[in-house]
């Protein structure tokens, strides 16, 4: 039927009603329904018509993409705004509307003459099932139009009852959080001009209980680096949705007659079992990207917690030699190489090597670098200065500010440049094109290390997203990792432009099993960084094993934050032996589909990843904390072809159950075969390990 929309896409349906003269209306986002006649199209939307009830509008209202108050909505409004001071709801009538099947988008122009806007949607659901919308809103009247909110909506069924976000703080980041979906709004809001530490990743709703391999669910991601909001709302009607978009704040967005402002895109993402298929559809979405890396995933040296501000030439060049000796294929120059970094209280904004530090330039330790076989990165912090710099002292008027009579407070001796000046966006782009240039640099390692704070974002977002595509237009072969206090600016807008996100500034490995495992409901692994630490951790003090600390990065884009040079020749032994499992690994990590086992023993977690077409797989059993039954008892290991045979054996160089049993598992030496169902509904019995260790199983299909 010409007004009903029916799109199915890797198990995915989406129903839009688009009968009438107003805004499409999702009738059904959610389980693959499958083969659909015209005529049961419409009876399901009959069947989704409301009833009426007293003291009520007199016509069921319809629920758009767009909520609009104007329509009866009684909840959050999907677009509001002002002229000087004179509101008035918007009410929008659909002129076109046009799809395009073999993409499965549909895109809508809608206005509202008295309000004089313009709107335009595009809903889209794309090859790996996630349901993606947009909008823009064009002042088509003759004076200013304040824009305060433009957010999109998709609707959840009642058996969603419970919901799932992220929350966390600098080390600590994608802290997960749980509570019932109750009448009212769950508002999550980020004010900080970033992504943010403690932002969600996904306000996701599912079906109470759900788990990664249970329950249903849907979870909807703003893919925006500055400001933003989701919620989650139930009116006492029984409608519930998900919503979000930019967190525009007053004044911040002013079209004048003939402008336009264009949303962020806003995904939404269903799992019929569990959050694994919420997540993998994330994962193939951005698998499919034509800038996705598509070169095995290095590994990475960061010279960081190995040197922090104390760079001395020699050596780090002793430095690059050993991380060549244990197999690895980066090596990054992080923080202090530019003219007056001692420390961070200077130099941000001075994007010059530091004659005295390094008086030959960094072209010798490049050339070793090269000449060892790895290729070079250098940290930066574009959007950044310090007022104790050459450019503070040259333009204080660079400097971001809501008035010119004050500074925002001082966040580690910084503040931020504002690059939405076009003289300052050039001299940042002018300089660093011209290191980029100048030096063989493959890799910008690109930070971000304080909040915007009293301060708009919008400008400052759109203006990075410009220079970094500017940078990777001039320079096709650079790759770029956002860095922001590290997991700080974690979202899909900016992966529109970076190859790696830094996961976390902890790098302790009980602290990163949580981080990774949160962070992974967004991005694949193959996009987290994670790298293996001195034995002591910089930011907990907690002392690890080698291979827990290997063993918990292996899964991810593995690297290295260690000085190398103090290490035993036994540790770097054992290191490179990690670093070859990976090296052999990553085809399958970094393609596979990941998935995690729901174990009743919350100390004990199981993950892994199994290859596309589940020939082999490769499992972590990872002990968390003491548990409190004892032996572990028996892990069931998910995801494997259910009538396939797979032979199952613990994985060198994570083949060691450090615990305290001495008389190892039966089945442990020589593997045992069984069917992958008999694998994840039975399982197999798992070494009774030591808090904080981890071993590593293989299954192979015979």
């Amino acid at each position: 039927m010409d007004d009903l929309l029916y799109l199915r896409a890797a198990g995915t349906s989406l129903v839009l009603d688009l009968s009438g003269t107003g805004l499409p209306r999702i009738v059904h986002w959610g389980a693959d329904l499958g083969t659909l006649a015209p005529g049961r199209l419409a009876g399901l939307r009959a069947a989704d018509v409301a009833q009426t009830v007293a003291n009520a509008l007199d016509e069921p209202m319809p629920l758009s993409v767009l909520p609009q108050q104007s329509a009866g909505w009684p909840g959050t409004p999907g677009l509001s705004g002002h002229r000087e001071g004179s509101a008035a709801a918007p009410a929008f009538t659909v002129r076109t509307r046009s799809v395009r099947e073999e993409s499965r988008r549909l895109t809508v122009d809608a206005a509202d003459p008295d309000g004089g806007l313009a709107l335009t949607l595009e809903a889209q659901l794309t090859d790996a099932g996630l349901v993606r919308l947009r909008a823009a809103v064009t002042n088509t009247g003759d004076d200013p139009y304040h824009l305060t909110e433009l957010a999109l909506a998709l609707p959840v069924p009642a058996q969603a009852t419970e919901l799932l976000d992220l929350t966390g703080r600098h080390l600590r980041e994608r802290a997960p959080q749980r509570h019932l979906f109750t009448v009212g709004t769950h508002l999550r809001e980020n004010r900080r001009g970033r992504t943010g530490s403690d932002a969600t990743l996904l306000q996701t709703a599912g079906e109470a209980g759900f788990g990664f391999r249970s329950g249903e669910v849907w979870g909807l991601h703003v893919a925006w680096s500055g400001n933003h909001r989701s919620l989650a709302e139930r009116t006492p009607d029984g409608q519930a949705v998900l919503a979000g978009g930019e967190l525009l704040l007053p004044g911040e967005i002013r079209l004048a007659p003939g402008a336009t402002y264009r949303s962020p895109w806003i995904y939404g993402s269903y799992g019929r079992h569990g959050l694994d298929e919420l997540a993998a559809r994330f994962h193939r979405e951005l698998r499919t990207r034509a800038r996705h890396p598509s070169s095995p995933r290095p590994v990475t040296l960061n010279t960081w917690e190995a040197v922090y501000f104390d760079q001395d030439p020699a050596g780090l060049t002793r430095l690059a030699h050993a991380a060549a000796e244990v197999g690895a294929e980066r090596f990054v120059l992080d923080d202090g190489w530019f003219r007056g970094r001692r420390n961070d209280r200077a130099g941000l904004g001075d994007w010059y090597v530091d004659a005295e530090v390094w008086p030959d330039g960094l072209h010798p330790l490049i050339d070793t670098v090269h000449g060892l076989g790895l290729r070079f990165g250098l940290w930066v912090e574009p959007e950044m200065i310090n007022p104790d710099s050459d450019l503070a002292r040259a333009h204080p008027d660079w400097i971001l500010a809501a008035s010119p009579s004050r500074l925002p407070p001082a966040s580690r001796h910084q503040q931020v440049l504002d690059l939405a000046r076009p003289e300052a966006y050039a001299h940042i782009l002018r300089r660093l094109d011209t290191l980029l240039r100048g030096h063989r640099i493959d890799y910008l390692k690109w930070d971000h290390n304080r909040d915007l704070v009293d301060a708009a974002a919008h400008h400052q977002t759109t203006a990075t997203y410009r220079l970094m595509d500017e940078l990777r237009a001039r320079h096709p072969q650079l790759e770029i990792e956002s860095c922001a206090s590290g997991g700080g600016r974690v979202d899909l807008g900016v992966l529109e432009r970076t190859d790696r996100v830094w996961t976390s500034d902890c790098i302790d490995p009980l602290e990163r099993q949580r981080i990774q495992r949160w962070t992974g409901l967004l991005l694949p692994p193959e996009l987290l960084g994670a790298h293996v630490g001195a034995p002591v951790a910089h930011t907990t003090g907690r002392l690890h094993t080698l291979d827990f600390r290997a063993g918990t990065a292996l899964f991810c884009h593995f690297g290295i934050e260690w000085d190398l040079t103090t290490a035993s020749p036994a540790e770097r032994a054992r290191l490179a032996e990690w670093v070859a499992l990976y090296r052999t690994l990553r085809p399958l990590l970094h393609s596979g589909t990941v998935v995690h086992g729901d174990h009743p023993d919350p100390a004990l977690w199981i993950h892994g990843v199994v290859s596309g077409d589940g020939g082999r797989a490769v499992f972590a059993l990872v002990q968390m904390a003491t548990s409190v039954q004892s032996p572990a008892g028996r892990v069931r290991l998910p995801g494997l072809a259910p009538e396939a045979d797979y032979h199952l054996s613990p994985l060198s160089p994570g083949d060691r159950p450090e615990g305290p049993f001495p008389s190892p598992l039966p089945w442990w030496e020589r593997g045992v075969t069984l069917p992958g169902r008999v694998l994840a509904e039975v399982g197999v019995q798992a070494p009774t390990l030591f808090p904080e260790r981890l071993v590593l199983l293989e299954a192979v299909r015979s």
